[in-house]
Order: structure tokens, then C-alpha cells, then sequence
């Protein structure tokens, strides 16, 4: 039986009532992607408007999209989670669906992440907006927010709330999962043994639609998943796994020292 092989990068997106901005950030996707191997997953995360139809539209007329629908809203983490698990890919890049993230920035984080990643050592390559064309109060209040979360979790990323980040699918897979755990990627990597570099990345006004979030609803449950992921990197510490050859090595440091000197 032939089994095709893996994509080498899936492009998660997730979506929820942006049909004004979704078939353009499926051009602008396919633009930065080509001459790759790439597949783009999106995640309709309850639409109710046009979207579901759209990207029916857009899936039948395209081998390089396969379109996945949740029946309700269950949010961006859930979203992200389903999208993960469908991709055919080794390797994951999260965009959002509002058109702010810009595409054309993957291919350099993909070359960030094939730099730095390890076996051991997983990459993670989250997004530092630049140049943010979101409103003052939300400027604002993320960047305190991003302050307590990086005093409290100490995941040395100043931007955990771009939508743009790159990953390792089997790595993705193994962390924690929960409602919002994608404002808390840099945390959880680092608890797995993982890096984080934070790639400088476009950002761009919202052209339609509006904001799902508000800024209390964001500060509200922030406070709570905060408190929840700090004790999870309590409560874990990481197996050092010793390879055979270190297990032989430290067993002839233990032998007798008589024995040793026959």
C-alpha cells in the first residue's frame, strides 16, 4: 500500500464570522506559500454568517484547502486544537482569520524554526507585532498584560497575543490543551523543554467585521487561565531521559576501583 508522504507545513486558520476577510487571506496565504509544500487548514468555528458557505465554495475549487466546521462556537483555542489535529503536515503555522496577521511572514519564520529546532529542543517562533493597528486601549492593556504574564510565567515573550506562530505538530500535541492555551504557547513550550524566539512580524488594521474579543472578557479570563498555567509549571518537572550509552558509561564509573585497575 503507498502512503503519500507528509506535507512538509499546514497553515491552521482559525475562523469565526469573517466572511468579508476570508477569501482574501486565502489568496494572500497561497501568494506567501507558493513553491512550497504546504496544505491550509481552516477552521470554521461556528460561523454565522456566509462563511461556512465560502469556504465550501473555496475547498471544492482548491486542492490546498480542507475546510473543517465546528456546529458551535467553542472559541480560538478549540479551533486551533481541531486544525492541528486535521493537518496532514509535520510542521504548524497558526494565522488569525481577521486579516491583521500578514501572510507573506511564514516562509521566515519557517526558516527561523528549521534553524533553531532540535530534537530536544523544540522551536516555537511566535510573532512580535510591529507597529500594532489596534486601538489604544487594547495597546495598552496588552502590553500590561503581557508584563504580568511574562513576571509571573517568565516565558520571555513579549507578544504572546499574535495570532502568528510556528510550531512542531507532535510537539503541539503533547502540551496541555484548554480553553485560551494560545496565549500561553510560549509558557507550555517552555515547560516541555522547548525554546521560544520571537520573530518581528507586519500588523495591519482590521479592514471589516469586528473584534471578537473584549477587553474585560480578555481581562477576566486572563487572570484565571494565568493562575491555572502557573500552577501547572509548578506542578511538572521534566524527565531527563539518559540515553543507553550515558547508562553504560555511568555504570563502569561505578565499578570498585580494584575492579577497574585488573
Amino acid at each position: 500500500m503507498h502512503i503519500a508522504p507528509r506535507r512538509k507545513i499546514a497553515v491552521v486558520v482559525p475562523v469565526n464570522n469573517e466572511a468579508e476577510n476570508i477569501l482574501p487571506l486565502l489568496g494572500e496565504i497561497r501568494t506567501a506559500m507558493r513553491g512550497l509544500d504546504y496544505e491550509i487548514v481552516c477552521v470554521d468555528d461556528g460561523s454565522t454568517d456566509v462563511t461556512e458557505a465560502l469556504l465550501a465554495g473555496a475547498a471544492g475549487a482548491a486542492s490546498d484547502l480542507r475546510v473543517v466546521r465546528h456546529r458551535h462556537a467553542c472559541g480560538q483555542s478549540a479551533a486551533i486544537i481541531t486544525g492541528v489535529r486535521a493537518a496532514e503536515a509535520d510542521w504548524i503555522a497558526t494565522i488569525d482569520g481577521d486579516g491583521q496577521n500578514d501572510p507573506a511572514d511564514i516562509p521566515a519564520m519557517m526558516a527561523q524554526a528549521f534553524r533553531h529546532d532540535r530534537a530536544d529542543v523544540p522551536a516555537l517562533i511566535a510573532g512580535l507585532r510591529q507597529k500594532r493597528q489596534d486601538d489604544l486601549v487594547k495597546r495598552i492593556t496588552s502590553r500590561i498584560a503581557n508584563a504580568v504574564r511574562a513576571r509571573i510565567l517568565r516565558d520571555a515573550t513579549p507578544d504572546t497575543g499574535c495570532g502568528l506562530k510556528l510550531f512542531r505538530r507532535e510537539v503541539f500535541l503533547d502540551l496541555p490543551q484548554f480553553d485560551h492555551m494560545h496565549r500561553f504557547l510560549p509558557a507550555l513550550f517552555i515547560r516541555a523543554g522547548g525554546m521560544v524566539i520571537s520573530h518581528p512580524v507586519s500588523h495591519r488594521q482590521r479592514q471589516a467585521g469586528a473584534s471578537h474579543y473584549g477587553t474585560l472578557d480578555r481581562l477576566r479570563v486572563g487572570l484565571t487561565d494565568l493562575v491555572g498555567v502557573a500552577w501547572l509549571q509548578r506542578r511538572w518537572r521534566r524527565p531527563e531521559i539518559v540515553s543507553s550509552e550515558q547508562r553504560a558509561s555511568m555504570s563502569a564509573d561505578a565499578r570498585h576501583p580494584l575492579e577497574m585497575a585488573q
